[in-house]
């Protein structure tokens, strides 16, 4: 009796426990080889596991221990860019099929085939309603029978969903449907006013995803005006959009905040609104990566931002402070080069910069040495008469090594005449290109 209820009570743990898989194709088969497994929680991911896609099939077992929740599967890199998410419940093998152009589709899945499905559905009806407005109708009766059909929509399937973790996405992304017939412009002005009405940005389902993100990303950057402006008023109505998110997230765990404020600060930077990217990380991220510990993020916006196009460059001093880059003059535009005298790329690039330059009167290249010691960069730096020397002694660990953000050598910055950046090529062949368009 003793030996059956043991055996009874490990097919219990075993089946409460149970390991399931995520398996499937990728197509075209031969541009995918590898697949890795993230667990997504507030603000951040876990790794859980990976393995081979061979001959565009794959099968990706999971801990037997695996919490339910959103899972992004990564297939190349970057990372950042070559990802999709998906639902695990805890209780289901997943199958599915992905090629870039249409995604994931799952062949056995109930959380996920019912957020394909649900998302297909009413992103469709929401086109027709901006078609609607679009075309200039004034068909009341239309645009009333449309609402009633993504209010029918949403409740068939917030009703399917019941006790699924498809609900929390279903029921946050419900659309703005508006009571009686409006403008193009009171509608968009509505919309905007109702945008998070649904959400909860205190549910951890929603953090631990890109729904969250994506959705905030969308608000911010394209709840503009109908009307064109420009960029300055773009940008005034852009931080306005942040505030508003700002104020939804009272109460929210610092790590999702980080996170979320950085994905917009990557956005604005990356779209040059620089208005934008200073005011993200002024009023929320600097204050927010201290308390989360998120020092080498937070350098990493400092450093872009000090060296982005359109800033001006860092001093640089040398002869015991009696030269800068600051006090050169006489050209239109300053080449600066890190480089040391001990990197074999330097040594090959360098002295085929050094004898190009001589045919550009109105350029001058500041060459700075980043070195551990004085010898070798002394007789190198000889042999490049063309240019102006300065030296940093403790190379990488170097105070303009740090100022720069140098992690390679050689690295190149082209300056104006007022020693504003204006290029960052990555070659001296680069440099030459650029010169020669100006």
């Amino acid at each position: 009796m003793k030996k059956t209820l043991t055996l009874l009570f490990a097919l219990i743990a075993m089946s409460l426990t149970a390991q399931h898989t995520i398996s499937g194709t990728f197509s075209p088969a031969k541009e995918y080889t590898w697949l890795i497994a993230y667990q997504l929680k507030p603000g951040t991911q876990v790794y859980v596991a990976d393995t081979k896609i061979e001959d565009g099939k794959f099968k990706l077992e999971l801990p037997p221990n695996a919490a339910a929740g959103t899972y992004r599967l990564v297939y190349a890199v970057p990372q950042e860019e070559f990802n999709f998410d998906v639902l695990y419940n805890g209780k289901e093998d997943i199958v599915l099929n992905f090629n870039a152009q249409d995604g994931a589709t799952y062949a056995t899945s109930t959380e996920n085939k019912i957020v394909n499905s649900y998302f297909l559905e009413i992103n469709a009806l929401q086109k027709q309603v901006i078609d609607f407005y679009t075309s200039n109708s004034t068909n009341k009766k239309e645009l009333a029978k449309l609402y009633n059909k993504i209010n029918s929509t949403q409740a068939k399937y917030e009703a399917d969903a019941k006790d699924l973790i498809a609900l929390n996405f279903i029921k946050a992304n419900k659309p703005y449907v508006a009571s009686s017939f409006e403008s193009i412009y009171e509608f968009v002005e509505h919309k905007k006013q109702n945008y998070f009405s649904a959400i909860d940005f205190k549910n951890e389902q929603l953090q631990a995803s890109s729904f969250l993100t994506d959705k905030t990303l969308n608000y911010v950057y394209t709840s503009l005006p109908l009307n064109k402006i420009t960029k300055d008023a773009t940008e005034t109505v852009l931080q306005q959009n942040i505030q508003t998110v700002a104020s939804k997230l009272e109460g929210v765990n610092d790590t999702f905040k980080f996170s979320l404020f950085y994905d917009l600060w990557i956005y604005a930077a990356s779209a040059k609104y620089n208005k934008t990217s200073d005011f993200i990380y002024s009023n929320y991220l600097k204050e927010i990566g201290a308390v989360t510990n998120n020092q080498e993020l937070i350098k990493g916006i400092e450093a872009h931002t000090r060296l982005r196009i359109g800033a001006k460059a860092p001093e640089i001093t040398w002869n015991d402070g009696k030269d800068s880059l600051s006090k050169l003059s006489g050209a239109e535009n300053y080449v600066v080069v890190f480089w040391s005298s001990t990197c074999s790329h330097c040594l090959k690039e360098l002295p085929q910069l050094n004898k190009a330059i001589q045919q550009y009167s109105n350029v001058k290249v500041l060459a700075v040495g980043l070195e551990d010691e004085y010898n070798y960069w002394d007789t190198e730096s000889a042999k490049l008469k063309s240019f102006t020397h300065a030296l940093a002694l403790g190379k990488w660990d170097s105070k303009y090594a740090e100022l720069y953000n140098i992690s390679a050598t050689p690295t190149y910055f082209i300056l104006d005449k007022d020693k504003r950046i204006v290029n960052k090529p990555e070659t001296y062949k680069e440099v030459l290109e650029y010169l020669n368009k100006e």
